[in-house]
């Protein structure tokens, strides 16, 4: 994540969680029409509701007004990570192993950038991968993103 998507984030974070809900992650997507995406979640079987995103929209929008951390128009845009969700943390990818997922790295690793993998375990700051039955080791600084591969059961 970028200095200023950090920074964000260490804005907005308490924001999100004092409304009682898990700042999943974001992401900010520079150039013209730039855009702000906001994820959260909550432990629920309820999910996440339009009305969910618009609550937390509404507050975070006050925030950046009075705060303006970013110079320019942008899109807001504020959502549940849904089935096929990004992964941000280590924390978060250490909840879904043995889940399939799909990884972007910031450079070859084995030869690929790009793969789908189960995830093994973490250890420290490395992900342990299994790729078509090849054990892999990826360090976490190495991802650019990844996310959940969805299963329709």
């Amino acid at each position: 994540m970028s200095r200023r998507s950090d920074e964000i984030q260490a804005m907005l974070q308490p924001v999100v969680e004092s409304l009682g809900y898990e700042f999943w992650g974001l992401e900010y997507i520079q150039g013209r029409g730039a855009t702000l995406r906001i994820y959260i979640d909550r432990d629920s079987d309820e999910g996440i509701s339009v009305d969910d995103c618009a609550l937390v929209s509404h507050q975070v929008s006050g925030v950046l007004d009075v705060e303006d951390p970013i110079s320019g128009e942008y899109n807001l845009e504020v959502s549940s990570p849904g089935m096929e969700r990004p992964l941000f943390t280590i924390e978060q990818w250490a909840r879904y192993a043995g889940e399939d997922i799909q990884i972007r790295l910031l450079a070859p690793v084995a030869g690929k950038r790009r793969l789908t993998a189960t995830l093994t375990a973490i250890e420290g700051d490395d992900v342990l991968l299994d790729v078509k039955g090849e054990a892999l080791r990826v360090p976490f600084a190495q991802v650019d993103r990844a996310n959940l591969v969805a299963k329709f059961d």
